[in-house]
């Protein structure tokens, strides 16, 4: 099955790389799923082709925060019901947007074999992305572990609290010596003063530092901002219905740098890489004490 699947994911017809970008953070609250959709926004509003894989796969809430009502889902989509094409809906901007069922018994962490339908489902697209975003699921489940070593850059969000900094430790610890991925970049999210976010980056570093062999790098910081909050309850990205506001202003800052991130030494970017790779087998672990 698999193989099949490789050779149909190997017959997309993009003809530049696509940017696979896994926004995850190991504890939930800290804001992953709306620096997901609004850096997906930001990204469309620079004119690139993005779409926003919806990877919380048991507890989708990519399409509540933007107010979307989709009919079909991913699940509907690796049950054989629906085409990928079908399922794919329109945000802000232009952001495409793959929403995945939420309250569904057996989508919050599929098998790795379920996982060939997806590139199936992938590898029949024949849109134009730049840009693709997967918004993990919180934890560290295989699902999280297998989207986050096949994308090209991993995108840690961290806030100042200390379960968060453990639990981006605990992710960052399971992907080098589980997984074999050795660069993160990290996010510090709702800081209330600038310096703050590097501060925080530093605490994670300085851990990862002492214990692992992996490079973190620092993405920016996104401040703690009461019209983040009233967009969520208006159902809109910030950037759309506060484009003046501090947050809004980091969320850009981002997406500029997203832009200038390069691409893995020797890999062909489409979207059947990404793919493969989510289904290889993990390397062997690496020792590790802490």
């Amino acid at each position: 099955m698999l193989e099949a699947a490789f050779d149909q994911a190997r017959g997309l017809r993009a003809t530049k790389p696509v940017q696979v970008v896994a926004i995850t953070g190991g504890k939930g609250g800290v804001g992953k799923t709306n620096v997901s959709v609004n850096l997906g926004v930001a990204l469309a509003q620079r004119g690139r082709g993005v779409m926003l894989l919806d990877a919380d796969l048991g507890l989708a809430n990519v399409d509540v925060l933007l107010g979307l009502k989709p009919r079909w889902t991913l699940a509907h989509v690796l049950s054989g019901e629906r085409e990928l094409p079908e399922v794919i809906v329109e945000g802000p901007a232009g952001l495409r947007i793959v929403p995945a069922a939420s309250g569904v018994a057996g989508m919050a962490d599929l098998p790795p074999s379920v996982y060939g339908g997806l590139i199936q489902a992938f590898g029949q697209l024949a849109i134009d992305l730049d840009v693709l975003l997967v918004d993990t699921a919180p934890g560290v489940s295989e699902g999280v572990m297998s989207f986050a070593r096949a994308a090209q850059d991993v995108l840690v969000v961290v806030c100042d609290e200390p379960a968060s900094l453990a639990d981006a430790y605990a992710l960052i610890k399971l992907l080098s010596t589980q997984h074999g991925v050795s660069r993160f970049r990290v996010l510090a999210n709702m800081v209330r003063r600038a310096r703050d976010g590097r501060e925080l980056f530093h605490k994670l570093l300085s851990v990862c530092d002492q214990y692992l062999d992996v490079v973190l790098e620092f993405a920016g910081a996104v401040p703690f901002d009461d019209y983040l909050r009233k967009a969520v309850q208006q159902r809109q990205s910030v950037l759309e219905a506060y484009p003046r506001s501090p947050a809004a202003f980091a969320l850009r800052q981002l997406a500029e740098q997203v832009g200038h991130w390069p691409r893995v030494s020797g890999a062909s970017g489409h979207l059947e890489f990404f793919f493969e790779r989510m289904l290889r087998p993990a390397p062997a672990a690496v020792g590790g004490s802490a």
